[in-house]
């Protein structure tokens, strides 16, 4: 694995993914709705469809990844797509849920005690995280 990404420019790149992309999402659709909150129905749905296609499409990135200079590659360094997110997301989520938040937990010590970087959700979807451009690859 090329240049793994660790727990901080992660945990920078989810703070800044939800400051440019939902943050205003939020304010949208509250302002159509009237119900201002990342709980609506509309904003869950719109962000999951975000970052389930926005890696296929881009590379990889989400916008706050990519302001970090980070990227969600296969394990074999290529490209995502729509199969690894599905896994990613959906598999990797449950498994969370499963376990009330301890996976969670557990998933931030081993991004940032494991050499290789990897959380649950990217043992299950076969990705990690990388600081490596699609042309260092």
């Amino acid at each position: 694995m090329i240049k793994p990404a660790g727990f901080w420019i992660r945990l920078g790149a989810g703070i800044l993914d939800w400051l440019v992309i939902n943050l205003p999402l939020i304010l949208i659709i509250g302002l159509i709705t009237g119900e201002f909150s990342d709980e609506n129905s509309i904003v869950s749905t719109i962000t999951f469809i975000y970052v389930l296609i926005t890696p296929v499409l881009w590379k990889g990135y989400v916008v706050g990844k990519r302001i970090a200079g980070i990227r969600i590659v296969r394990k074999d360094g290529r490209n995502v797509h729509i199969g690894n997110m599905l896994m990613r997301n959906i598999v990797g989520g449950l498994a969370y849920v499963l376990t009330l938040g301890i996976g969670l937990i557990v998933s931030a010590f081993m991004v940032g005690l494991r050499e290789d970087k990897r959380s649950i959700h990217d043992f299950i979807a076969g990705t990690y995280v990388t600081h490596a451009k699609p042309d260092e690859m």
